[in-house]
């Protein structure tokens, strides 16, 4: 059935290649760029952070000059923060748009407290809970373990895990360094966002967090929008924005949305083959993905456990994972292909490669990138 809304409406049509296109030039993997690593960040309306490296990367394959002790000093500067944001995932974010953003996902860190947590505080307030882990917080940072048993010792009939969980899921909790840093490591350790940015919390608009989203990752639908931040009823924020938005289509026939002037480069532009992060948002802030990626490698990629690899892609669309180990000074990177490659995108992924590799291990003292065997 055709969509009610295009059909009166029908607007440009957006085919796959079209969508790689405009999605690659917004998320700045056309070409690397000269801009910095604040200025991405605010651009792509932050990154992905479950691995504490990953956004280094992130950051590498994007800017044309980017160094690990830029982001490490936008960190400790209290520039950038980790916390986490939309989908209830980890994200590196500009300490602004940490302020402004997590006020307006509030409705989703709502539902999953309540799925998570509702049940087992055995009729507890969640926000007595919460007043009592941010009084806490605001003393001192705390490691997870340790809020839950500060939070334990006031509620002793309660799992300490559940207490310290709800907080942190409804709680503007920063994960203060030297977690996230390059060349540190360090457990998760937390303080509310007010007291580490000495700034209240103070929200944006939803239709500019649904424009922002555009500039990123558009031309998109409502589920798109959806999918990449973790809120529902969206539609309700779209609309009154449809006499400022271009409106098309794609090849199914749902309703895409756009800023009228964002960058849709020709379909056919030629891009190199690139290299992408663990968890990169490239692959993860769409309902309907086949824009970069297949179903049959999101089959071979998305595992159960919820780890994304890193990835590359040929020709704009994902093909293989890659993998680095390094033990001592010798470092390793596995670039496995989901089907056989062309000689001259194996080529060329093997000299990139080298570049990732002594990026990804600078410590090390040889470096091997190898082409695995493809899994089809």
């Amino acid at each position: 059935m055709a969509n009610p809304s295009t059909d009166r409406h029908p607007g440009p049509l957006f085919d796959r290649r079209s969508l790689n296109r405009a999605l690659l030039e917004r998320q700045l993997l056309l070409e690397r760029h000269k801009m910095s690593a604040l200025e991405v960040l605010e651009h792509l309306v932050g990154m992905q952070a479950q691995s504490p490296k990953a956004p280094y990367v992130g950051l590498w394959t994007r800017l044309a000059d980017f160094r690990h002790e830029e982001l490490a000093e936008l960190l400790t500067s209290r520039e950038a923060v980790r916390l986490t944001l939309m989908r209830g995932t980890v994200h590196l974010v500009s300490a602004r748009d940490c302020r402004g953003l997590h006020p307006l996902l509030r409705p989703l860190f709502d539902r999953l407290a309540l799925t998570q947590y509702g049940k087992r505080l055995d009729g507890l307030s969640a926000d007595t809970v919460i007043d009592a882990g941010r009084a806490l917080l605001e003393e001192r940072p705390l490691t997870g373990a340790a809020l839950g048993r500060a939070l334990g010792e006031r509620w002793p009939g309660l799992d300490p895990s559940v207490l310290a969980g709800v907080v942190r899921t409804r709680q503007a909790l920063v994960q203060i360094p030297p977690r996230g840093l390059w060349d540190r490591a360090g457990q998760a350790t937390y303080a509310t966002a007010e007291s580490w940015l000495g700034a209240p919390l103070a929200a944006a608009s939803l239709e500019a967090m649904v424009l922002r989203y555009l500039a990123a990752f558009g031309p998109a639908s409502v589920r798109d929008v959806q999918a990449w931040s973790g809120l529902t009823h969206l539609r309700e924020v779209t609309e009154p924005l449809r006499p400022r938005l271009l409106v098309g289509r794609d090849e199914r026939g749902v309703e895409l949305f756009d800023l009228p002037d964002a960058p849709r480069p020709d379909p056919d532009t030629p891009v190199t083959p690139r290299f992408v992060a663990e968890f990169d948002n490239l692959t993860l802030s769409h309902a309907e993905r086949s824009r970069v990626i297949s179903d049959a490698g999101r089959k071979a990629v998305f595992t159960k456990n919820g780890q994304i690899p890193g990835m590359f892609l040929v020709d704009g669309f994902v093909q293989g994972t890659w993998k680095v180990t390094q033990r001592r000074k010798a470092a390793t990177l596995l670039l496995t292909p989901f089907a056989r490659l062309r000689k001259r995108d194996a080529t060329a992924l093997l000299s990139g490669g080298e570049a990732l590799l002594r990026f990804a291990a600078d410590g090390a003292e040889t470096y091997d990138v190898q082409l695995a065997q493809p899994l089809n």
